[in-house]
């Protein structure tokens, strides 16, 4: 069995499923809002090259940019259910059916990693006293990168979960320390720091262990990188077969118990708990907490509020994905629910959501009421706008796909 042309195999049918919705992603309007956005960002960002506010914490944000995309890793090895039978006496030649996703996981990371270097790059130069050479940073990150990627790949093999998460803080910090290193301390000293670390990161790796080819896991892993995939495309266009990840997150538990025992009302108490338990409201807590940052950062000026109805914007986009979230479910057609009900549930759901983040992330422009009382005032009620406009959006789709809702 050739096991590097099985996985190139099931790489070419997994981008070919995602071919035939290409065309609708590039005739959505949604892309095109995503391409004025872009250009918007240029603009903001040269203006703020051309006038770099004094004081501006540069290495703190060359640490907070490149921290995530250098340690955050990822492999698509393309696994199936069935593999733990018909595969199963192929695992001693499982690496060659790994080495391809391990080294074209890590291309694509680098890459990723080079753009967001070489965008903030400029104003890193310009705001540091004496910055480090482009080069030379690069190489470093590369480094943190593949450290990461490795670490990442044992903690996957490894027998005991509690281990394995402790040992993924382990590579975050590592990687954080590393960054930091290299931006806070002399060139020579950084060096020999990062060194030692790695070293013993490396070591502290081959202590738990490990599986030799974890199955389970890596099936599990593979059906969420689908998922993502899928969810990205939901954006533009209705996806069939998406399934959900769902996690345990018990301090939200109670969260839609208050909720009153009625037919009207059953629709929403399952998305709430959805909700709560889904990708989305991780992806949606990460934004608000960056947007919170950044709003606040340049609350006193209109870049703020560009910045904040930016961020409006994409957690509107993740917040409508939830008309799609049971969308395909059985139960929900065996369960008596009011003719309606689901479309508007989710309509008011995402309406009063979306409403609930512009209020929170908007909280600084509170701030300077004082001193810019229409600008604040008015920043907010475009956000309230907005969550209007999604709001209106979802009633639209809902009148055209009433089959599905």
């Amino acid at each position: 069995m050739d096991l590097k042309e099985l996985r190139r195999q099931r790489r070419s049918r997994f981008m070919g499923s995602l071919l035939p919705y290409m065309g609708y992603i590039i005739q959505s309007g949604v892309a095109m809002v995503f391409i004025l956005v872009l250009i918007i960002f240029s603009a903001w960002y040269t203006a703020l090259l051309r006038d770099i506010p004094p004081g501006i914490p540069i290495r703190w944000i060359m640490l907070v940019l490149l921290l995530p995309a250098a340690v955050h890793s990822s492999f698509r090895t393309y696994l199936q259910t069935p593999d733990t039978i018909f595969l199963l006496p192929q695992g001693h030649r499982m690496k060659e059916y790994f080495r391809p996703a391990w080294v074209s996981g890590n291309v694509w990371k680098i890459l990723r990693l080079a753009v967001v270097l070489i965008t903030i790059w400029p104003l890193y130069i310009r705001a540091e006293e004496s910055p480090r050479g482009l080069l030379s940073t690069a190489l470093v990150l590369i480094l943190v990168k593949l450290l990461s990627s490795f670490g990442l790949w044992r903690e996957t093999a490894m027998l005991s979960r509690p281990a394995a998460a402790g040992y993924s803080l382990l590579r975050w910090a590592a990687g954080g320390l590393m960054i930091a290193a290299w931006f806070w301390q002399p060139q020579g000293r950084a060096l020999i720091f990062i060194v030692i670390l790695a070293a013993a990161y490396v070591a502290a790796l081959a202590v738990p262990g490990r599986h030799p080819v974890p199955w389970e896991r890596l099936i599990a892993m593979e059906k969420n990188q689908g998922t993502r995939a899928l969810m990205v495309l939901g954006w533009f266009v209705d996806v069939p077969g998406r399934e959900q990840r769902v996690y345990p997150r018990r301090y939200l538990s109670r969260w839609g118990t208050g909720l009153p025992w009625q037919k009207s009302k059953a629709y929403r108490f399952l998305l709430t708990k959805s909700f709560a338990r889904g990708d989305i409201f991780g992806i949606i807590l990460r934004m608000a907490v960056l947007a919170l940052l950044l709003v606040w950062w340049n609350r006193s000026s209109y870049i703020g509020s560009g910045i904040y109805l930016f961020f409006l914007f994409i957690m509107g986009i993740q917040l409508t994905a939830l008309r799609k979230l049971h969308s395909e479910s059985f139960w929900l057609t065996v369960y008596p629910l009011p003719d309606g009900s689901r479309g508007k549930s989710t309509t008011r759901f995402v309406f009063r959501s979306h409403l609930f983040l512009a209020l929170l992330t908007g909280l600084p422009f509170l701030v300077t009421l004082g001193d810019r009382p229409l600008e604040a005032i008015g920043t907010l009620a475009a956000g309230a706008v907005l969550a209007y406009l999604f709001m209106g959006h979802l009633k639209r789709k809902e009148a055209v796909n009433d089959e599905d809702l």
